[in-house]
C-alpha cells in the first residue's frame, strides 16, 4: 500500500530520523472535523472492496523466527524418524496396530507442520469476490405448466 505523509512521519519519529519537533511543526495548520477523521479512520476498513481485488499481506514477521525454523527442523526429524521405523516395521512384520500408530504419527507430524506453515509462514491473501444473487426471478415465457 502506499504510504502517507502521516505515516511517514510516525515512522520516521519510531526510527529516530525525524525528531517530534519537527514533526509537529510539519503538521501545524492541520485540522480535521470529527466526520473527516471518522471517514478517514473508515476507509478501507467499511468500503465494499470492487470484484476481483487482491488484498494481500506482507510475511509475517513470525514467518522468519527461529522458533518457527526450530519447529520445523524439529518436525522433519520426527517425520524421518516415524517414516523410516513404519519402513523397518514392514521389512520386519510388525503386527498392524504398532503400523497404525506409526503411520498416525506421521501424519499428525505433517499436520502440524502444514498448521504453522498456514499460520505463520504464507502471507495472508484474498481475492473478493462477490456472489450473486441465488433468487431466480420467474419469467411467464419460459414456464410451461403441466397439467395430469
Amino acid at each position: 500500500m502506499y504510504d502517507d505523509t502521516i505515516e511517514n512521519l510516525l515512522k520516521g519519529v519510531a526510527d529516530g530520523s525525524i525528531s517530534i519537533k519537527d514533526a509537529r511543526t510539519a503538521l501545524e495548520g492541520v485540522e480535521l472535523t470529527e466526520e473527516q477523521m471518522d471517514a478517514a479512520i473508515d476507509h478501507g476498513v467499511h468500503n465494499v472492496a470492487e470484484s476481483g481485488t487482491i488484498v494481500s499481506a506482507s510475511l509475517a514477521p513470525s514467518g522468519a523466527s527461529y522458533l518457527t525454523m526450530f519447529f520445523f527442523a524439529w518436525g522433519i526429524f520426527w517425520i524421518c524418524y516415524w517414516s523410516f521405523s513404519l519402513i523397518y516395521g514392514l521389512a520386519n512384520d510388525w503386527d498392524q496396530q504398532n503400523m497404525a500408530f506409526h503411520l498416525a504419527m506421521v501424519l499428525t507430524t505433517l499436520i502440524l507442520l502444514g498448521l504453522v506453515y498456514l499460520k505463520f509462514i504464507i502471507p495472508d491473501t484474498i481475492i473478493v469476490k462477490h456472489s450473486q444473487n441465488k433468487y431466480v426471478p420467474e419469467h411467464q415465457k419460459d414456464w410451461k405448466e403441466y397439467k395430469w
